[in-house]
């Protein structure tokens, strides 16, 4: 008996931590993957093996992260005394396995009934890392214009005729609560990369779900899952005097976890007079109450001061393009702009059939904006929310699903405009309060006609009212409160999705989009009150085929967009951009994505090597449009290349090296309604080259150098449209530079 126990206590520690081996393989290929970093909670970190192998000591089933600079993340439970596979898949996915939430419905991409462009977390860290301008561009239909440093306008299809400045006419979510103010403006601007893992961009119009908004809409989402504890930091360096810097940290607990990260960012920039400096703190908090219930929340506060350089003429621009808008310096054109917003989401799940989720947020803003024809100032609040009830079931033999829920926001802003007196503030000349109220309930019925076959009936009651309430007017006006409610809207959607086999598929859909003007485009800069302005409405046809063939995957769409009431822009005698009905435009296209891994195999020096290439058709017109004695009946549509081309490749190696190229052609687009004034077509290279891996079990590290506009163009990523003194152009740097470190630590 006393050997026996010997024997027991001996071999105790061996029973307790047997060592148990882990072996990774390529879904695929079922090919072994060397380099993987596996990390886990209380776990020493540890490096497959060149037979993708690891050896691993632990007494119970324990979950494990695995990750490879060429593959997706995974999480996987890892059990004891036993040979463990875990396969991982490559970042190139054939579309079949592609999972959108687009239009609220968790689906495959290929039953997805509508264009949904996806841009991954590896996407937005193939450029600079300062901004969303370059990863977005790479996709068909989508077009994101920087005219100064940290100054976006985003085109979806070409959405942004009425945007001189800001994002309008496009639909913005972050983390499920709408980030798109209720006056119906964007601020963009606000959020680093860091805020953003993945977004899903919806093209064309999606009010029948999404409220109002013609161009389409994008949906951010940030890290909602804490899987580790881990601390980061990221420098950033370039030229123009650019720095960002960033720290961040992970706590899990339980099967939640909180984040933190602050982001500090500033250059001097290109031009005369565009410095950006830009701070951003977020703190989010994940949790799971119980099994049917999970909890988010999430503080984000932004500090945002930008100068505004001003658009060039042909002159001033062939003299130095780097010069600042005469009066724009002096007048301290610029804008700057405190926001925080505290949101809070919550699902709950009453049963496999039914779950609700909701999403409320709070927001308050202060915003300055010293321009050479005027001082505004302004203080805004907002809340607002988003509710949905998902309920599955069956009528017949035949799965259905039954989406329902509504969209509430309500804003209220003192907006002052004063005169500019070298760059400060001097006598008001209007002042008014202002109040919008944006609301909307929504409907969809999805039938599954059989196991290929998927129909899609939705629609939306849209809700809309402006208040401004004149309380100070210098002028000889009295002040008077000015009220537009707009008629409640009903905006229908029927989508058709049709399977043809497991790899590919056709979907096609009809669907209807409003967008009202927004109060920056009611209440102008020179105090005049535009309440006849209508609201834009339009229906959209569409026809397209996604599949995946071998290596290849294939996205491609045409579209019809039949747009009446288009709001466009114009100049008035002193400069002052104002808004107008401009008719009837027509808006055909054509967008196609291809993408393809040429070589992939984990046991060669060249671990795969990836192309992609986008194409983008664009033929818009006026179809009916006079303004001031002249008809534009037929004209191209103001500011839309009608021809884009993509190309990209992406070479991973072993020991982690990468590399990233990146070609963009932009066709000659028209500047002005008349036609006269044309941006001439250029072509765009990139490329980014650098090291990524882990170390020491528990270090991750990388090292990274890139450079822009590598064929040292001259064009405007932004220009001025219908510029008063034909002032168009707002250029873009020159050929620049840039590297950075980034290093963490999992514990």
């Amino acid at each position: 008996m006393k050997k026996f126990y010997f024997f027991l206590i001996l071999f105790l520690p061996i029973s307790l931590f047997a060592q148990t081996t882990v072996k990774v393989v390529d879904r695929d290929s079922q090919e072994p993957i060397p380099g993987v970093a596996i990390k886990g909670i209380g776990f020493k970190g540890q490096i497959t093996d060149d037979k993708g192998i690891a050896q691993i000591d632990f007494a119970q089933s324990i979950k494990l992260d695995f990750s490879h600079v060429a593959y997706q993340k995974k999480s996987e439970d890892i059990i004891p005394n036993q040979e463990n596979i875990v396969l991982l898949s490559p970042l190139t996915n054939d579309l079949s396995t592609v999972t959108v939430t687009a239009f609220e419905s968790d689906r495959p991409l290929l039953q997805q009934a509508g264009s949904v462009s996806r841009v991954l977390e590896s996407e937005l860290y193939r450029f600079s890392e300062t901004s969303i301008v370059n990863a977005f561009n790479t996709k068909a239909g989508i077009r994101v214009e920087e005219r100064a440093p940290a100054s976006y306008r985003i085109s979806i299809r070409g959405s942004s005729l009425r945007s001189p400045f800001g994002v309008r006419n496009v639909k913005v979510y972050w983390n499920g609560i709408p980030f798109t103010s209720p006056d119906g403006t964007t601020p963009l601007n606000l959020l680093d990369l860091s805020n953003i893992q993945q977004t899903e961009i919806v093209k064309g119009p999606a009010s029948s779900i999404y409220g109002a908004g013609n161009g389409g809409v994008i949906s951010f989402q940030s890290k909602t899952q804490i899987d580790e504890n881990r601390i980061s930091t990221d420098l950033n360096v370039g030229d123009f005097g650019l720095v960002r810097y960033r720290f961040g940290i992970d706590q899990q607990i339980g099967e939640g976890g909180i984040s933190a990260s602050y982001v500090h960012q500033k250059s001097d920039g290109y031009r005369e007079h565009s410095a950006v400096d830009r701070k951003v703190f977020q703190l989010a908090a994940h949790m799971k109450p119980s099994k049917k219930q999970k909890l988010s929340t999430q503080i984000l506060y932004s500090d945002l001061k930008y100068e505004i350089p001003g658009a060039l003429n042909a002159t001033q621009l062939e003299e130095d393009p780097r010069q600042a808008r005469p009066g724009s310096v002096n007048q301290n054109s610029s804008i700057a702009q405190k926001s925080l917003y505290g949101t809070l989401s919550h699902t709950y799940t009453f049963s496999d059939k039914l779950e609700n989720q909701t999403a409320l947020y709070v927001n308050t803003t202060e915003f300055e904006n010293p321009f050479i024809l005027d001082y505004k100032k302004e203080t805004a609040f907002s809340y607002g929310g988003r509710t949905k009830f998902t309920r599955n079931d069956k009528i017949g033999r035949f799965p259905i699903r039954i989406i329902a829920g509504g969209e509430y926001q309500y804003g209220k802003t003192l907006a002052q405009n004063f005169g500019n007196r070298n760059g400060q503030a001097d006598t008001v000349r209007f002042s008014d309060d202002l109040v919008t109220t944006q609301a909307f309930l929504f409907q969809q019925f999805e039938l599954e006609w059989s196991n290929k076959f998927l129909m899609t009936l939705a629609f939306s009651e849209n809700f809309s009212r402006y208040d401004i309430n004149r309380t100070i007017d210098a002028s000889a006006n009295e002040p008077a409160s000015n009220q537009r409610k707009f008629d409640p809207i009903i905006v229908p959607r029927i989508a058709l999705a049709y399977q043809i086999n497991d790899k590919s598929g056709i979907h096609g859909s009809i669907s209807s989009g409003f967008s009202p003007p927004s109060i920056a485009e009611v209440r102008t800069n020179e105090g005049s009150i535009n309440l006849d302005l209508e609201a834009e409405k339009g229906v959209n046809y569409e026809l397209g085929y996604r599949g995946t063939h071998g290596i290849f995957n294939v996205d491609i769409v045409g579209f019809y967009f039949k747009l009446d009431q288009t709001i466009t822009t114009f100049a008035n005698e002193q400069g002052v951009v104002l808004f107008r009905n401009a008719g009837n435009t027509n808006q055909r296209g054509i967008e196609a994505q291809v993408d393809y891994a040429l070589w992939r195999n984990p046991q060669t020096l060249i671990h795969d090597l990836k192309f992609s290439h986008a194409f983008t058709g664009h033929y818009f017109e006026f179809a009916d449009f006079s303004s001031r004695g002249n008809d534009f009946s037929g004209n191209q549509l103001t500011g839309v290349a009608p021809n884009t081309l993509v190309n990209q490749i992406d070479l991973r190696a072993k020991l982690g090296f990468y590399l990233n190229f990146t070609h963009q052609y932009v066709d000659k687009l028209p500047l002005n309604d008349a036609n006269t004034v044309y941006q001439d077509a250029y072509n765009l290279v990139s490329s980014r080259v650098g090291w990524r891996s882990t170390f020491a079990g528990n270090w991750d590290a990388e090292v990274y150098f890139g450079v822009d506009n590598l064929l040292n163009e001259s064009y405007s990523l932004g220009n001025d449209l219908n510029a008063f003194a034909n002032r168009f152009y707002q250029p873009a740097p020159l050929r620049n530079y840039y590297g950075g470190v980034k290093l963490g630590y999992s514990f």
